[in-house]
Formats: structure tokens, sequence, C-alpha cells
């Protein structure tokens, strides 16, 4: 044999070897709200997927997991080019997104368009993410901002005898989805919803809304996340409001309780529900809340993980979860990956998940009040813990599809 052929042999088995050892990784494409107004939820979010690879480790037999994070600004449009740009450009095998519920209402109609790939929900909460025509292809381990609602309406009226509320909301889907559950068992106990006011993503000027609100409720329901929550606060106070407030899920989430500045200590009394509380006892939560307190410096974090943390990183475990299941196996369009993701049953931070026929996550619900725990941090504390929160919110299918699907106006004030 000459020696050009055992160079090109030699060549060839370089390359070979280089080729083999780049099919070792496994690539997932990873998005988040890092611009726009709800950047605080998207950092806290890729601390609560960095906790989990901390965790868990990035290690699938002998394979090992490269992640590519894109950013998104909550709206539909960039969150299809952000997935559309890791499928393209980067070429990644599995998608963890995205965060909000826009996002995830177009993420999963795109992800009909690849069927060959498999898209895990990061962290939105619309309820027609998986409700309505959902892709077989699309998982969402976190429950919906209407399941993240229960408690809270047989609360206000049994507990804190509100008989009527008006509402101010962020105007799309996930919050719609979050008025939904709240209205629907509100008023299914006898309480009316007097007045709905919704405002656009990024509203910076809150006083028009503010002078509109209704003198005569018994407590007004804030659906507002990030620098809106922030901003609304910081109007209503001086503004003179003292009115009870009602929370939803990321308007008593630490992206909130741990802003700048005194505004937020309106929030002090005020009652909410979501997928997780602060002052938790379970020996899980408070190891989660560990492992994420050690992971970053307390400058770089909050007191305790957020809401999206904690979405982020479920997700996260499912993901690496099941492909330990199969060792990684993405063959025959990712068909053993999936059935592994369908069948897993989550022991997460926030409580036991597990999906529905949609793929479709029912956990724990967590009826909360705001505290102060003397030291001048806020916390959401434990009222009532609800397991088994499943997408009809207990109702029987067919009831609950006559509902409507939610909206400004959906659902009325009656009960079903």
């Amino acid at each position: 044999m000459s020696k050009c052929s055992v160079g090109l042999l030699a060549l060839s088995s370089l390359f070979l070897s280089g080729a083999a050892i780049a099919q070792e990784k496994i690539k997932v494409g990873v998005t988040a709200t890092l611009e726009g107004t709800y950047t605080v939820l998207g950092e806290d979010g890729m601390r609560g997927h960095q906790t989990a690879l901390n965790v868990l480790g990035k290690k699938i037999g002998n394979k090992e997991l490269e992640f590519i994070v894109a950013s998104t600004d909550a709206t539909p449009d960039s969150a299809v080019r952000a997935v559309r740009k890791l499928i393209e450009q980067d070429k990644v095998q599995i998608l963890l997104s995205p965060l909000s519920g826009d996002e995830g209402i177009a993420v999963k109609n795109f992800a009909k368009t690849h069927p060959e790939l498999t898209f895990i929900n990061a962290a939105s909460g619309a309820q027609e993410t998986t409700y309505v025509d959902p892709a077989p292809n699309f998982f969402r381990y976190n429950m919906d901002g209407a399941q993240w609602q229960v408690g809270l309406g047989k609360y206000a009226y049994d507990e804190k005898k509100y008989r009527k509320i008006a509402t101010v909301g962020e105007d799309y889907s996930f919050i719609y989805t979050q008025v939904f559950g709240l209205v629907l068992e509100f008023c299914g106990a006898g309480g009316q919803v007097t007045n709905r006011q919704w405002v656009p993503l990024g509203t910076k000027d809150f006083a028009s809304v503010i002078a509109a609100l209704p003198d005569d409720v018994d407590a007004i329901y804030l659906g507002l996340g990030g620098a809106d929550a922030v901003n609304f606060l910081n109007q209503y106070q001086q503004a003179g409001g003292k009115a009870h407030l009602m929370g939803g899920s990321i308007m008593i989430d630490q992206t909130i309780l741990s802003s700048k500045g005194n505004a937020k200590n309106a929030l002090i009394g005020t009652i909410a529900a979501s997928g997780q509380a602060d002052t938790w006892e379970d020996p899980g939560w408070q190891k989660f809340v560990k492992a994420y307190q050690d992971a970053f410096p307390p400058n770089k974090r909050f007191p305790s993980p957020s809401l999206l943390a904690t979405n982020y990183y479920g997700s996260t475990m499912a993901l690496i979860l099941a492909l330990r299941e199969v060792n990684g196996d993405l063959s025959d369009n990712q068909s053993k990956f999936r059935t592994a993701l369908a069948k897993i049953e989550l022991d997460a931070p926030n409580g036991k998940i597990k999906l529905d026929s949609n793929r479709q996550a029912i956990g724990t619900n967590f009826v909360t009040e705001v505290v102060d725990d003397g030291k001048g941090a806020l916390f959401s504390k434990v009222v009532k813990v609800i397991p088994n929160v499943n997408q009809t919110l207990g109702y029987d299918a067919a009831v609950f599809s006559k509902i409507g699907l939610p909206s400004r106006s959906v659902p009325e004030c009656k009960k079903y």
C-alpha cells in the first residue's frame, strides 16, 4: 500500500472519528423572554434551567446534552423566529420552549410543521396551547393559567367573604386563562365580577385604569406581571389606592415580591393562587430552593425561585429523565423518546406531575397569601394545597367544553 493510500485512510479515520464524536451530542434549543416586559421572568426561568442541569447533569449514557439559547420578547412572532433559527441554523433536535402564553400557542402550531422534532413547553400557560387541537409532538409539564387559579375563588368567597370584585389584566391569552379560572370558581360560589379591564403588555401609564376602578367592590384582582405589575403598583400607591388585592400567579411571584422600591408592600396580605408557594415545607421543595440559592450569588437571583424558575426546572427535568429512559435514542422520529415523555410522572419540586391524553400537566396548586418575613422580604405563604388539578378543573369534559375558550368576556359570571 502506498504512503498516499495510508495517509488517506488515516485522514478518513480522523474524519469518521470526528463525526462519531459530533454524533455523541444531543442538541437542545431553549427560548426565554430575555427582552421586553417579561425580561425578569425569562432570566429567572433560565436560572431554573441551569439549576436543573446542576442537579441532574448533562450526560445521557455516552452522549452529552448541548443547549443553545435564543431570546424572545413574549410575542408570538419572536417565539417562532427564535425556534425557526434554532432548528434551521443551529440544527437542534429538541426544543424547550416557550415561556409566555401567546408564544405557546404559536410554537404549538409551529411544532406541527416539524413532526420529526419534539417540543417541550418551558413555562407558557395559555389554555388553548394543549386544549385546542394539540400537537402530538408538544408536551407541557406545567399546569395552565386556569389550573393555577384553582382554590382562589372559593377561598376569597368563603374565607375572606368577598362578594364583588373587579379585575385588571394584561390583554393576552395567559391572563385570559387565569381570569377564566378565577371567574369560574368565584362566580360559581355566588360572587360577582362587576368590571374587567384589559391593558396591553408593556403598559407604562395606568392612570386611566386606576381612575376607572369601581369603588363598590371588596377586592381588585391583578393579572399583571413583570414591568407591568411594578408600574401598576407604583402608580396605584401614588393614587392612594387602599382596596384589598388579589393576585394572579405572576403578580405574587418573586419577580415582583423582590422588586426594588416600596410599592410592592401594597401586596402584603394579598391572596393569590399559583403552582407553587415560597413557604411550602415539603422536603423536595426545600431541596430545590437550596439548589437554586447555591447556584447563584444572592445579588444575581431572588431569595426564592420564581414560578418561571420552577417551570423551567420541571421541563428540563422531564427532558433529561425521559432521554435517560431511552438511553438518548431519538430514532424513528423520536418515537421512543415521546413515549417516555408521555408516561413519565415527575416528582417535581412543586409536587407530582403527570400528563393527560393531550400531554398536558395534571399537578398540585397552592392558595397563598403574601407576608413580610419581618426583615423586609416578601414571600407567598401556603394557605391551602390542592393536588391532582386537571385541565377541565374538575368539570365534566362535556360541560367544560361548552363554557368556551378564555377571552376578555369568557367565561360569563355564573354557575355552570
